[in-house]
């Protein structure tokens, strides 16, 4: 269960009036853990003996990579679908790029969202998109070094901006997504990470189990930005 902040309201007041407290309740949201994911593979005793690099290590560590690339492509194709605010499907280039991400952070605005903990999550063509924008310009981006020189996106019109390459894509359109840290929650946990003797012949297996759910809270305070080339 996720525990929600109360909203509260605000009244009118004059001189010597008397106020009426309003009682605090605590809204829950459950958040279901009914998704998991999961990797296995041997090494031979052989292969792991000649190999230059400890073998089994490395490949666990390349394992949970995919794993965080894998979970992060199911959450990106989901949550954008759930998203009450939106803006009208756009082919980005460098001339419009900026007042694209501005309408997005309007949009917010007019879902009276926070200022605080909004984010916005781009494929890495529009990133480059934005580093040939007017904001490679580092006196129009207010920073000492402009972003053409020092790769950094940074932020942008209140958002701190990500660059995935697992943005969702959908004949041709770029489910990109804005929103504030409020809009979304997200649990995960490896609930199992172990190396099992193999008996039919000379290795180990290492396999891994993943669980984890997540779910659009804040519908208001998250936009959807479809994107075109």
């Amino acid at each position: 269960m996720i525990r929600v902040r109360p909203t509260i309201a605000v009244n009118d007041y004059s001189v010597n009036s008397t106020l009426s407290y309003q009682d605090l309740v605590d809204g829950m949201i459950e958040l279901i853990i009914d998704k998991a994911k999961s990797y296995a593979f041997k090494v031979d005793d052989i292969d792991n003996a000649q190999a230059d690099i400890n073998i089994v290590n490395e490949t666990t560590m390349d394992a949970a990579e995919q794993m965080k690339i894998a979970i992060d492509k199911q959450v990106l194709a989901a949550v954008y679908a759930d998203a009450t605010a939106a803006i009208a499907s756009t082919q980005v280039t460098k001339l419009n790029v900026l007042d694209w991400i501005v309408d997005a952070g309007t949009a917010l605005d007019e879902n009276n969202v926070p200022d605080s903990g909004r984010f916005i999550v781009l494929p890495p063509w529009i990133c480059g998109t934005i580093k040939k924008s007017d904001l490679q310009d580092a006196s129009i981006s207010g920073d000492g070094t402009s972003i053409l020189r020092n790769g950094r996106v940074g932020q942008i019109d209140r958002f701190t901006v990500y660059s995935s390459n697992n943005v969702a894509l959908n004949t041709g359109t770029y489910e990109c997504i804005a929103g504030q840290k409020e809009a979304i929650t997200f649990a995960s946990q490896f609930v199992k990470t172990e190396t099992i003797r193999l008996q039919d012949t000379f290795g180990d297996a290492i396999r891994g189990l993943n669980v984890f759910g997540f779910k659009v809270v804040q519908a208001d305070a998250l936009v959807h930005m479809p994107a075109t080339k």
